[in-house]
């Protein structure tokens, strides 16, 4: 394959996986072999890799058999549409929201880097409506996907951060 300046990431990752199929791989495999490869074929770092294999597995070609453990079933693809919020709907949702995080309040004024993100995410079913989205910055939206937050922890999430907040900044 001719791949000097057209490397597509997900198209690496997808041959990765296609050349390992019916084997559950950690992350760290996948990870290693796409760097190195990736650096290999274009001379280019490889940025984000772990968006992309979440953006696999979200859109059915890859099987999330535990956390950081994905396999590719050949029988079992499905390739699901996942739509991602139109510039008009992020910029409905951001002034909706005072382009302030849901979660925190912070701003760009404070220096947060926001995102528009959905509150029952894509992979669950989630549309991309305004009303299914949230002005989130960037640390609230790391913990979300990493606590695997929705709606109905939101109040703890929100409780817990408005606590380290004070603890740490003494507000």
């Amino acid at each position: 394959m001719e791949y000097k300046n057209n490397c597509i990431q997900k198209d690496l990752l997808i041959e990765f996986f296609k050349e390992n199929p019916n084997r559950d791989i950690k992350h760290p495999e996948v990870v290693d072999w796409v760097f190195a490869t990736y650096k290999e074929r274009t001379g280019k770092v490889f940025r984000d890799p772990d968006r992309a294999i979440r953006q696999l597995s979200q859109s059915g070609f890859l099987i999330k058999v535990a956390k950081g453990i994905y396999r590719y079933d050949p029988k079992k693809v499905q390739q699901k549409e996942l739509y991602d919020f139109t510039p008009v709907q992020k910029k409905a949702i951001l002034e909706r929201d005072g382009y302030k995080c849901a979660q925190c309040g912070m701003g760009k004024k404070e220096g947060a880097e926001l995102h528009v993100d959905h509150i029952i995410p894509k992979d669950w079913g989630g549309l991309a409506t305004v009303e299914n989205g949230q002005v989130l910055c960037s640390r609230c939206n790391f913990l979300k996907k990493n606590l695997k937050q929705t709606t109905s922890g939101k109040k703890c999430l929100l409780i817990c951060m408005k606590w380290l907040r004070r603890r740490i900044m003494g507000k």
